[in-house]
């Protein structure tokens, strides 16, 4: 039989890359950048920016209308809201902003499969989650401070006592810095427990308002009841309340439990040693979660 002589064998040009390298912790960075931006609805659809940008401009009506107030009373020497007080007054639009936006964050790469292409680029399990979270908290950081410096920049306009209002400020932005981490580690884990967005949104929601309003009804009774020992001590169970807690005990804040003031240090510690705890404990189990997934 007479060989085949119809295959051939083309050159096309193909070359090796001979450019820098830049690693993972471009890569890292680059996910991050993609990730904070997609919380925001930046780079995708017009529909996809409509949800987050409603509910930063809802963030930042009230504050606005806050240093109005102040500015047009006469005689006024101070905001009529406290700056750590702002985060807790808004929680509602807090909750909504995270059960939307976690389950975008983490949810389709689950459920479209792609958690493992990450792996053309040079990244480990780390570096995802790590840009994950850090993208999420930065994304609610922002979400919560804007409206503290809209009320900051207000009252130096109305020329209060410079002073007072940076100490008051700065322990907002403290305040809503562990906020951000907190929920956001929390919302992640709960949004990537399951593939199916809708699923995540019902999670998260569930995770923020449930405990805190067995929480608050339970403390509730307690103090009708003349428990008063035990109200503060429930407050570790409430995400929103572990909040409340350690700036009441830290930050000057005024709690919201019923009939105190403020969490005594001892109770306070124990308040910032659980949130620390659950901030560590969410990305261990966003790490296990991932290493499941094929990370």
């Amino acid at each position: 039989m007479a060989p085949d002589t119809s295959t051939q064998i083309h050159n096309i040009g193909y070359r090796s890359y001979e450019g820098p390298r830049l690693g993972r912790a471009y890569a890292r960075k680059s996910l991050f950048s993609q990730s904070l931006r997609g919380a925001y609805g930046l780079g995708r659809s017009a529909k996809s920016k409509v949800l987050p940008m409603i509910l930063f401009a809802v963030m930042c009506v009230p504050a606005l209308i806050i240093v109005a107030v102040a500015i047009a009373v006469p005689g006024s020497t101070d905001l009529p809201l406290k700056y750590t007080t702002y985060a807790l007054t808004t929680q509602v639009v807090i909750g909504l902003y995270l059960a939307s936006q976690a389950p975008q964050s983490v949810s389709r790469d689950l459920r479209f499969k792609t958690v493992p292409l990450y792996f053309s680029r040079p990244i480990e399990r780390a570096d995802y989650v790590l840009a994950k979270y850090a993208a999420m908290a930065s994304a609610l950081f922002i979400l919560t401070a804007t409206p503290l410096l809209i009320m900051y920049i207000g009252s130096l306009l109305a020329k209060f006592d410079f002073a007072h209002q940076t100490e008051g400020f700065a322990q907002g932005l403290v305040s809503v810095l562990l906020l951000s981490l907190l929920f956001a580690g929390l919302g992640l884990v709960m949004a990537a427990l399951t593939p199916r967005r809708g699923f995540g949104v019902a999670a998260v929601i569930a995770l923020l308002l449930i405990p805190y309003g067995a929480v608050s009804t339970v403390q509730a009774v307690a103090y009708s009841t003349g428990a008063t020992g035990a109200i503060e001590w429930m407050g570790l169970f409430s995400p929103i309340s572990l909040i409340d807690g350690v700036q009441a005990a830290f930050l000057n804040a005024t709690s919201a439990f019923p009939g105190q003031e403020a969490p005594s240090t001892g109770v306070g510690i124990v308040y910032l040693l659980v949130v620390l705890g659950l901030i560590a404990g969410s990305y261990a189990a966003l790490m296990a979660r991932y290493r499941k997934a094929g990370l």
